[in-house]
């Protein structure tokens, strides 16, 4: 009886190893196992994804540093900046009227001229100089320069009358010259339509201004620039 009994004790003993075994076996080849196994290695796969993205966002920066150049580099658009002081500046002088500062020469630019046709005491053109608005200047040079065309022949001649040195021109302040065009007898003479006329010689802006009608041009004369208009009359000395 004991020996059945040791022998099923036995048997029990090794189907209970096996069952253990089978289990252990089951146990390691579980396909939730390997599931999970592969779920786990998922995130750290797309761990090392991200971790790869902070790399590429590691590259971001630069990238980002790149824009942050250019951005600078536009608002650094330093060269933006010095041309809006630029134009700050031409505000300021336009503002002021002036080109250059209060009390400049008188240039033929800053000036807003005028010819007329003057028949009394005798026939003579009229020229009539102001300064543009915001603009104070000085006439220094006394006798304006004036011509008929571009030849010598046109240019013509001061006879010293009348005149002021320096003349101040601002606001309603005027100053006046007086042209003959022609100071010779007879029919002789070259027609012009227009006249030219500068504050100097070497002005490199001089004002062409449209005569009132047909001028005969020969051997012209200039007075000097005056604030008296009576002084303005080119009598032939």
């Amino acid at each position: 009886m004991r020996s059945r009994l040791a022998a099923r004790s036995a048997r029990l003993v090794l189907a209970a190893a096996a069952v253990t075994a089978l289990a252990a076996t089951t146990t390691a080849c579980n396909p939730e196992d390997i599931t999970n196994a592969g779920s786990s290695a998922a995130p750290a796969a797309a761990s090392a994804g991200t971790g790869g993205n902070n790399g590429s966002s590691g590259d971001s920066p630069s990238t980002t540093g790149g824009s942050g150049s250019k951005v600078s580099g536009s608002g650094g658009s330093g060269n933006s900046g010095s041309a809006t002081g630029g134009s700050t500046e031409q505000v300021s002088a336009s503002d002021s009227g002036e080109k250059s500062g209060y009390g400049q020469s008188c240039g033929t630019n800053d000036l807003d001229l005028t010819v007329t046709w003057e028949a009394q005491p005798i026939s003579h053109y009229l020229v009539t100089a102001k300064a543009k608005s915001g603009i104070t200047c000085y006439l220094d040079v006394n006798t304006p320069s004036v011509s008929f065309g571009s030849g010598a022949d046109g240019v013509a001649s001061p006879v010293g009358q009348g005149g002021e040195d320096p003349i101040k021109l601002s606001g309603s302040a005027v100053a006046y010259a007086g042209i003959n065009p022609k100071t010779t007898d007879g029919e002789g003479g070259t027609e012009f339509d227009f006249v030219i006329v500068s504050t100097t010689e070497e002005d490199p802006n001089p004002a062409e201004l449209e005569l009132p009608d047909m001028a005969t041009v020969d051997k012209p004369i200039v007075t000097n620039w005056s604030t008296k208009r009576n002084e303005a009359v080119p009598y032939n000395v």
